[in-house]
């Protein structure tokens, strides 16, 4: 398998074909898949905005009250509102907003980015990730991946992963499978989109590289079951439920490891390329 990223997209703007740019500059086989940082996606369907197009509720200013006492400087509300306005839900309010998307993708300030945006304050996530993927897997005519960044659960540091997808299932299903051992596995599933988001990542980058698409070629779903349902459903949550009763204590967790503040910064600026 190998993997190579797509020189010369232009800066994108709304209502630019995302599809007819990639099938202008790549050389595309049977069976290769594409990875599309969202951020392009986003541009195209016009999802940039502006902080004064918020009007901060109550509990945005508690928000960004809060969050700004614990970082040592002003927080702007209307950046917490527009992270309201975006959620489904806010798991966390502080030390930072923990967002379930209204497409069911959970991220840090709902996957709100400001860098990269040169005519706006702000880069808002797809309305529907996958109906993009849809839309520019039938003008490619191979799988698209939609890609973002996020921190993950107990770790350091961000990595790619799917928000989108279309032409591939999200996932192959290792249950029924058997081990070296031959014991059969009863919970495998394995989030292939992710990988292959996570493993694009590596050539799109987070800064000023300007190669937000990657072509996967060579790689093999095999013959394993499909499955897609790469977000965990609700009533199968556990941490969801105990982040819902999870109260921040200040005084305990307050002057902990400083790596552990960035995500609680309002400029969220793990963005893939642009």
């Amino acid at each position: 398998m190998e993997l190579f990223a797509v020189e010369g997209i232009p800066e994108v703007r709304p209502g630019d074909d995302v599809g007819e740019l990639i099938a202008e500059r790549a050389d595309l086989r049977e069976g290769d898949v594409v990875c599309v940082s969202h951020s392009i996606v986003s541009k195209a369907e016009g999802r940039q905005a502006d902080l004064s197009e918020f009007d901060p509720g109550p509990q945005a200013e508690r928000i960004a009250e809060r969050i700004g006492d614990l970082a040592g400087e002003a927080k702007d509300p209307r950046f917490a509102q527009a992270v309201v306005e975006e959620s489904r839900e806010l798991l966390t309010e502080e030390p930072l907003m923990l967002a379930v998307t209204r497409f069911g993708h959970i991220s840090v300030n709902a996957g709100i980015d400001r860098s990269n945006v040169p005519d706006s304050d702000l880069l808002l996530l797809p309305e529907d990730p996958t109906a993009s993927a849809e839309r520019i897997h039938e003008t490619l005519g191979v799988p698209v991946i939609v890609t973002d960044t996020s921190g993950r659960p107990f770790r350091q540091g961000q990595r790619g992963v799917a928000i989108g997808w279309a032409g591939m299932p999200a996932a192959r299903d290792w249950r029924g499978e058997r081990d070296r051992d031959g014991r059969e596995l009863g919970v495998t599933v394995e989030a292939v989109v992710d990988e292959l988001a996570a493993a694009a990542n590596l050539l799109t980058g987070e800064g000023d590289d300007g190669l937000p698409v990657t072509v996967v070629r060579g790689f093999e779903f095999g013959d394993y079951e499909p499955h897609d349902g790469l977000f965990r459903s609700e009533n199968a949550d556990y941490v969801r439920d105990a982040l819902r009763e999870w109260e921040y204590d200040r005084d305990r967790l307050q002057g902990g490891d400083a790596g552990d503040a960035d995500e609680s910064d309002d400029e969220r600026d793990d963005g893939e390329d642009r």
